[in-house]
């Protein structure tokens, strides 16, 4: 059975495709649009992208999950006569107003999403068949569940956090004897009021008030952070409270009220103070806040998604100061792992709990796009300023490396998520304390920010603090750790100015290419030295890779090594 889910939110909107429990395809909008952070439509070339993957078509497609968002007036069957009569007549006028689906809800007090919404009119538009089932699936839950999937606990705590969704910003769910129970964060709130207490959201407003962009930069601020003193995380702390079952309330009377509030706090503060103040109250609020839940439920393991635990450094904090056996963070922590989460839903409410359970599987890697290598080769072979290099690409690749250049390799599937782990990244040794500052400027980066390292698993233990608490996340760069203090001085290109580093561990199966460049420069240095840097570069697919000019000197291998060695003055 073919399941497609959608995601249509105003921000990262996103498609999967399973057949069955067999995750096809997966992926975001804005890889296809080259627009950050694409959505608030239907997600179209996502779509056909997954089902071009799969070798399938719309008329294939057996079942629709579909997330509650906004949708175009006309497809909601539940409106009274006087809106309903509004509605038509601003669509007959070409002005017709897109409506909030968990607005709707709250606005009426109901939770039968399927009987508001005209779904046959919804699949035909889509192109897809009219008769097709279509579901909607809870935002929390659809974060949750991939949590627990991808996992072979027999316990769990999943804690979500995002700035809202489905009129909750926080979901408890905990996972014992066979059974997962809501907590807080299901449908039910539909019948609450709104509740004005996202940490998410502030942290946005503190995003916003650096001048930096909402849903986008906020991980400038983790980086920052480290530069400056927390001198307002008291005066933050007085606008949130936790209740005694973990819950984080304010008396803020809706997020306008909130804005002024924090908007104000942070005015002509130093960016640095700013920076480590919200972050410092984001990390104890949530700690806390999960602390209680994990006291009251007794779970040692610890499942985190949705767009806060993007926050690596929040996400370090809980696995390290928490009695916990292991925490893993999906990777598509925000928005973007939607549509996959609401078919997880689909087949737990098709086959029941056990036969769900027994389906899991732990991920390997994340090679859920089109791998796009063909047609790089194919524009670069027509670009200026090209030189071929034979001979094999590793080898290629680890004496580039060892000779101070930068190195930018492509292979595998665009990956799932928000971080390119090797499919699309570029790397560069760490022992080289200048190469961050050429880099960043290179790649249009702000100055501060830091670059990660990727790292062998069976040295990962030597160079930074891995435990089983944190090894399964730090599989997937989701969880920052202290770096080991005999190899600060010697990897300062990947050690941040707190000591941190946001490893990614690897073994060979996922991808060959990546692990054996990493053990070639390791035996190449002759030094232990078992890890090189990747930045994020996940963006040369297809022709959209831009132009290379004859100023630019650079050369790459056949077999899909491209060394960079000259300077270029846009992302690509």
């Amino acid at each position: 059975m073919l399941i497609l889910g959608i995601y249509t939110g105003g921000h990262d909107g996103n498609a999967a495709l399973f057949d069955d429990y067999r995750m096809l395809a997966a992926v975001q909008l804005e890889r296809m649009t080259r627009l950050k952070g694409d959505g608030g439509r239907p997600p179209q070339q996502a779509i056909d992208e997954c089902l071009a993957i799969a070798g399938v078509t719309r008329a294939d497609v057996d079942v629709v999950m579909l997330g509650r968002s906004e949708f175009p007036a006309r497809y909601f069957t539940h409106l009274p006569p006087g809106r309903a009569l509004e509605a038509r007549l601003r669509r007959l006028a070409g002005r017709e107003k897109r409506k909030s689906m968990e607005r709707e809800m709250v606005r009426y007090g109901r939770t039968d999403s399927e009987r508001m919404f005209r779904a046959g009119a919804y699949l035909s538009d889509l192109g897809l068949r009219p008769d097709v089932p279509l579901r909607f699936f809870n935002h929390h839950e659809a974060h949750a569940l991939p949590c627990l999937f991808h996992t072979d606990w027999d316990e769990a705590l999943l804690y979500t956090a995002d700035g809202g969704g489905d009129n909750v910003q926080y979901s408890h769910r905990v996972f014992r004897d066979g059974r997962l129970q809501t907590l807080h964060g299901g449908d039910e709130a539909f019948l609450e009021r709104q509740r004005i207490d996202s940490v998410g959201i502030a942290y946005l407003i503190a995003t916003v008030s650096l001048g930096y962009r909402p849903n986008r930069h906020e991980g400038k601020l983790t980086g920052l952070a480290a530069w400056g003193e927390p001198l307002l995380k008291e005066r933050l702390d007085r606008f949130f409270r936790i209740d005694d079952e973990g819950r984080i309330t304010t008396d803020f009377a809706s997020y306008k009220d909130m804005h002024r509030a924090l908007g104000d706090l942070f005015e002509s503060q130093r960016r640095e103070d700013v920076a480590a103040s919200i972050q410092v109250f984001l990390e104890e609020t949530v700690l806390n806040a999960v602390g209680r839940l994990v006291d009251r439920t007794g779970a040692r393991r610890l499942g985190l998604s949705g767009g806060v635990h993007a926050n690596v450094r929040l996400n370090q904090r809980l696995a390290e100061e928490l009695p916990l056996d292991e925490v893993f963070v999906y990777p598509a922590m925000s928005d973007a792992g939607l549509a996959a989460g609401g078919v997880l839903r689909f087949l737990l409410d098709r086959d029941g709990m056990d036969t769900w359970l027994a389906n899991r599987w732990r991920l390997e890697d994340l090679h859920y796009g089109r791998p796009y290598g063909d047609a790089i080769d194919t524009t670069l072979g027509r670009a200026g300023g090209i030189t071929r290099l034979g001979g094999d690409p590793v080898r290629v690749a680890v004496k580039e490396l060892a000779a101070g250049r930068v190195v930018a390799i492509y292979t595998k599937a665009m990956e799932y998520g928000p971080r390119a782990l090797g499919a699309r990244s570029i790397l560069a040794s760490p022992a080289d304390a200048t190469i961050n500052d050429t880099l960043n400027k290179r790649l249009s980066r702000t100055e501060f920010m830091p670059f990660a390292p990727v790292v062998a698993e069976e040295d990962a233990g030597e160079i930074f603090e891995i435990t089983p608490v944190n090894r399964y996340a730090a599989r997937f760069m989701t969880i920052t750790c202290a770096t080991r203090e005999a190899w600060k001085a010697r990897i300062p290109a990947v050690v941040h100015v707190d000591g941190t580093a946001r490893p990614q561990i690897v073994s060979r199966d996922p991808n060959p290419l990546y692990f054996d460049i990493l053990q070639g420069f390791k035996r190449s240095t002759g030094t232990n030295f078992g890890l090189v840097f990747g930045a994020r570069e996940d963006t040369m697919n297809r022709d959209l890779l831009h132009p290379i000019t004859e100023d630019e000197k650079r050369t790459y291998d056949e077999d899909g090594v491209v060394c960079i060695r000259g300077q270029f003055d846009r992302e690509w």
